[in-house]
């Protein structure tokens, strides 16, 4: 089974890296300026600069942290490293670390930056309440993200969308605490089009890369689904696997909006449809799944 992603999901890494410094540093200078203090703006650069390379080597970690996930010992569940070893000779991939996540709900990611480094994490749930060869159509579509090379795309998305979000966060409380430098507030006209230009950065920045971030991950679960389908020789064994986890009504405790898009179905429920929505709608999944002639 080949994979041929490697050249376009460098590219979208390094137009995600370049979109965080754009919007980094662009709301460093704003507030650089709203300030009256240059020493803003070189923070900016440099907070942007050390997250791109923190997110790169190390957003992984990070991921798995948040994720309260630890390695799953192969004497502890024998049938679940013999399914992996199964599909990554059938893949033509490494071996995977295999961790798991102490939770009652049914769900999964993969995580890394490469398939020398890459991870599968599934949750407690999913290994008690799935049968046999739902698990394995389960851990063929992480397996396909990890063939993709998809992973490093939406881990390094993770840290990326939240320390902006935290930045954009910090930059609006300050100028709602009185943080804003008394000669821009006697500048007249030209300190409250600063502001506004400020305001208008720290709330839209965010808003903007969490639209990149669900642009890419609906798009790369419909392909996973199919590379898994074709690596097992089975589709309905996901189709199941997807139905079981989306009537699941169990909470995932360690999900949260920035990780939402890694899981092989959004732990995070939402009414809200259309662009705002981190998966493609699991009856459609489901559908293409069950169409597939093989």
């Amino acid at each position: 089974m080949k994979y041929g992603q490697k050249n376009s999901n460098i590219r979208k890494t390094f137009f995600l890296f370049t979109i965080f410094l754009i919007v980094i540093i662009g709301i460093g200078w704003v507030f650089s300026r709203i300030y009256a203090s240059p020493n803003i703006f070189v923070f900016a650069v440099f907070f942007s600069v050390l997250m791109s390379f923190i997110s790169y080597w190390w957003s992984d970690k990070i991921v798995l942290k948040i994720s309260k996930a630890v390695p799953l010992k192969k004497e502890n569940n024998p049938e679940i490293y013999h399914i992996v070893e199964k599909l990554s000779s059938d893949a033509g991939l490494p071996m995977p670390r295999i961790y798991l996540i102490n939770e009652p709900a049914m769900n999964a990611f993969a995580t890394g930056r490469n398939a020398k480094h890459a991870v599968v994490a599934v949750t407690r749930g999913l290994l008690e309440k799935l049968d046999s060869s739902e698990i394995e159509g389960v851990l063929s579509h992480e397996l396909s993200h990890i063939g993709n090379r998809d992973m490093l795309v939406s881990t390094v998305v993770v840290v990326l969308v939240g320390f902006v979000a935290l930045l954009s966060n910090f930059f609006l409380r300050s100028m709602f605490w009185g943080g804003m430098n008394r000669d821009d507030k006697d500048r007249g006209q030209l300190g409250g089009i600063m502001m506004l230009i400020g305001i208008g950065l720290a709330v839209l920045s965010p808003i903007a890369v969490t639209l990149i971030q669900l642009a890419i991950s609906r798009n790369r679960e419909f392909l996973a689904d199919a590379s898994g389908a074709l690596l097992t020789r089975y589709p309905e064994g996901l189709a199941k696997a997807l139905e079981k986890i989306s009537h699941d009504k169990m909470p995932l405790k360690v999900a949260n909006k920035a990780t939402n898009h890694l899981w092989i179905a959004s732990p995070v429920k939402t009414k809200i449809a259309g662009w705002f929505m981190t998966h493609p709608p699991v009856e459609e999944r489901i559908k293409r799944l069950r169409k597939m002639d093989i």
